[in-house]
């Protein structure tokens, strides 16, 4: 789901901040240059920032978000083009909303059919063909970047480009391609309307052959466009198994009968699991619904508030900086679903703060990235895979709400004792962040929060998910008007629609193509065949069943990890559901366990190196070296990479989900948040209020953390002995610093910065 951004891009301006002295920053190599005018403007009544800040700021702001989207950045477009892609985007947009009150009478098929043709043609205007593109945009990005330049005016943005004549090809053979299936004209044997396509099936003739391969390449060729290389290989790799398949010795467990071309393409083209399948639907269903409604909502100043908020919150505390970058990430990530844009969002704001506080450029890029990342996991607004869950599954998407709540806030739980941590750890400095309180920002501007409220309480009386975000986007559209500077007129509502579209261009592209994969499944059996492997690999270890659970969760782990790496969350998703999902199944893990497992190692690929396309985006935004920005993004999400291991591998797990009485959440979360702090010390070595932590300290709260996962009684209690132990350890270390006359822990001696 695309990053909820208003058309003219504009990301909350930064706050005026000022340290307790103008001293040299780590990582700045001199002296802590004075804020530019991207990072410091007035406040004005309430705490709020005047709207004078520079426009070409905010732009290239917006640009730079942009192009972390998605995998590949899109054109800018003008004049003709860029008058048809708002046109087009509009009837889709009025489209979508028109099926959620008055749904077509030939079914939803017919409609994903017409979204479809809406969708695929904007693809190949707006993003290009140039293989090299990406590479050479983030190679320069990284080059413009730097510790003492924030983002702001001197970061290039992309700059306008016409659509090709290969393009505008592509454009009109994606209609065609598209629109056939309802074709009311008959072509020799094809042809005949949609009635006629749907008796076809099963016996396709050549033109439904022809029309079908080539909407298969123009989806291979959409994906290669917005997300790489990697996708459209996975997809010819599950074409080829389908085709060549039989070839395999029969006696293999991945072999089956063998498909003709003609079945295949019957089985993407004509069916209900292939092209117009399941994460189809999901994207014209309820993606574009939401990214409409983000638009809306940041245009509305909502994301400008979150921010004040989140600063205003914080802005006496000695790690207000931290702070606030983190508590940004969850309340934007409520109305976004973009890992790596809503990293950009927040440190284009909060990266003049961390910097001026102290945190070199790598550091607080893998504080912004694992923050930004957990957009895909903060409710009400998830990714487009948990809409996907709620369809799989044929549950509420409010049930896959309460599912999420609780990892959510152990995720940011675990960043924020990071973020405390490294605050007394390397000498961060006080910031003081000049807003007003809280509480006047919330009676101000606090009625941002209801249309959020309202999608919950809607879901929850019973309206669809569909109808409870169509009215809190008239909710948010009315509030708006309480804000002078941000009332959303016909000409920004226009603008918000044509924002949400373009936001589900790339994400339709790989829910259309993901059907590829989804249909080789389910016609050659595959699923059940790769599942019956993995388990066999955790068989062939141990006959225990309890230890075969726990290796084939950490086998699915690893390949759902890797998986992630290489294709997108939402691919990911459904490529790992119908591998892993029925190993778990078949072991006794419940339905809603096994899909929020796949859900979350498909989200942690954003921050998985070396890909970590959270991490590039925060690199680019602090200008810090890359490779170290990933780790340190993988060190302060590490906590969340073991947190759904707890999900499968044991029935109190379900805790975690929100299920099986208030007594099992409680007891659940109490012990993942002990596993979660546990686990932050000894991957920063620091306990807070105490002081630092040696080797051994730091391997028995790994161990102790590790060990609560099992939320079991005997685990657990040797989990607590563990950590108890590791206080225990660490308070001697402190003691016996203090007694050789050594730096007392917490003493500016102790507070110096490793290298990394």
């Amino acid at each position: 789901m695309s990053p909820t951004r208003s058309p003219d891009g504009s990301p909350p301006p930064a706050r005026p901040a000022t340290t307790s002295a103008d001293e040299p920053t780590p990582g700045d190599g001199g002296t802590a240059p004075r804020p530019r005018a991207a990072e410091v403007s007035t406040p004005g009544p309430a705490g709020r920032v005047d709207d004078d800040a520079p426009a070409d700021a905010e732009r290239a702001t917006r640009d730079l978000a942009a192009q972390f989207e998605d995998e590949k950045p899109g054109r800018v477009l003008s004049g003709p083009a860029g008058l048809l892609l708002t046109v087009a985007s509009l009837a889709v947009g009025a489209l979508a909303l028109w099926q959620v009150f008055r749904p077509l009478a030939q079914g939803s098929k017919y409609y994903l059919i017409f979204f479809l043709a809406g969708v695929l043609p904007l693809v190949f205007l707006v993003y290009p063909a140039d293989l090299r593109l990406a590479a050479r945009l983030r190679a320069r990005l990284r080059r413009t970047g730097g510790a003492d330049r924030p983002v702001g005016p001197g970061l290039p943005r992309p700059a306008p480009a016409r659509p090709t004549a290969v393009d505008w090809a592509l454009v009109a053979l994606a209609v065609a391609g598209c629109l056939y299936p309802v074709l009311p004209i008959s072509i020799g044997t094809g042809g005949g309307g949609y009635n006629a396509f749907l008796d076809r099936q099963g016996l396709l003739v050549p033109v439904d052959l022809a029309m079908g391969t080539v909407l298969l390449l123009l989806l291979l060729e959409a994906c290669r466009r917005t997300t790489g290389w990697i996708l459209p290989t996975v997809c010819l790799l599950f074409l080829g198994y389908g085709y060549y398949g039989g070839l395999l010795p029969q006696s293999w467990p991945v072999a089956h009968a063998g498909l003709d071309f003609s079945q295949l393409i019957d089985a993407f083209y004509n069916s209900d699991s292939g092209f117009y399948g399941t994460p189809l639907d999901v994207a014209a269903s309820y993606i574009v619904l939401f990214t409409i409604y983000g638009a809306a909502l940041e245009l509305s100043g909502a994301g400008r508030f979150f921010v004040e908020l989140s600063a205003a919150a914080f802005r006496r505390s000695r790690t207000a900086a931290g702070r606030t970058a983190v508590a940004s990430g969850f309340l934007l990530g409520t109305v976004s679903g973009s890992g790596a844009a809503t990293t950009v969002s927040i440190g284009a704001v909060t990266w003049p703060l961390l910097r001026r506080a102290g945190y070199p450029p790598e550091r607080a890029g893998g504080m912004l990235a694992a923050a930004g990342v957990g957009a895909i996991l903060s409710p009400p607004t998830l990714g487009a895979a948990a809409f996907i869950i709620a369809e799989y599954l044929g549950v509420s998407y409010l049930q896959v709400l309460g599912w999420a709540t609780v990892p959510t806030v152990l995720y940011y739980l675990g960043i924020l004792l990071a973020v405390e941590i490294d605050a007394r750890r390397s000498g961060v400095r006080p910031v003081v962040i000049d807003v007003s309180s809280p509480w006047r920002l919330l009676a101000r501007f606090g009625y941002h929060f209801a249309s959020l409220i309202a999608i919950v309480v809607l879901l929850a009386v019973g309206v669809s998910a569909t109808r409870a975000v169509v009215f809190a986007t008239v909710l948010a559209v009315a509030l708006s008007f309480l804000d002078r500077a941000h009332r959303l007129t016909p000409a920004r509502l226009v603008a918000a629609l044509v924002t949400g579209v373009r936001g589900v261009l790339a994400v339709t592209a790989v829910c259309a193509a993901a059907g590829i994969i989804t249909a080789t499944t389910t016609k050659t059996g595959l699923g059940p065949q790769a599942a019956a492997l993995l388990v066999g690999g955790a068989e062939a270890v141990t006959s225990d069943p309890t230890l075969v659970l726990v290796l084939t969760a950490l086998l699915a782990a690893v390949a759902l990890t890797l998986l992630g790496l290489a294709v997108p969350v939402t691919a990911s998703f459904v490529i790992g559901w119908v591998i892993v999902g029925p190993a778990l199944l078949d072991l006794g893990v419940t339905a809603p366990a096994a899909a929020m497992f796949v859900f979350y190692f498909a989200v942690l690929s954003e921050v998985s190196p070396p890909t970590a396309l959270a991490a590039v985006a925060a690199a680019a935004v602090t200008g810090g070296r890359l490779v170290p920005t990933m780790w340190q993004t993988l060190r302060y999400a590490l906590p969340a990479y073991l947190t759904p291991i707890a999900f499968v591998i044991t029935p109190a797990g379900l805790g975690l989900l929100g299920i099986g009485g208030a007594r099992r959440i409680a007891v659940a979360a109490v012990v993942i948040a002990l596993s979660m702090a546990v686990l932050a010390v000894a991957a920063g070595g620091w306990l807070p209020g105490v002081g630092p932590a040696g080797a051994p300290e730091r391997v028995l709260g790994a161990l102790a953390g590790v060990t609560l996962l099992w939320l079991e009684p005997v685990p657990v209690a040797v989990g607590v002995t563990l950590a108890a132990i590791t206080v225990v350890g660490v308070l001697v270390r402190r003691g016996a610093a203090g007694r050789a006359g050594g730096p007392r822990a917490g003493s500016p001696a102790n507070l110096r910065e490793e290298t990394l």
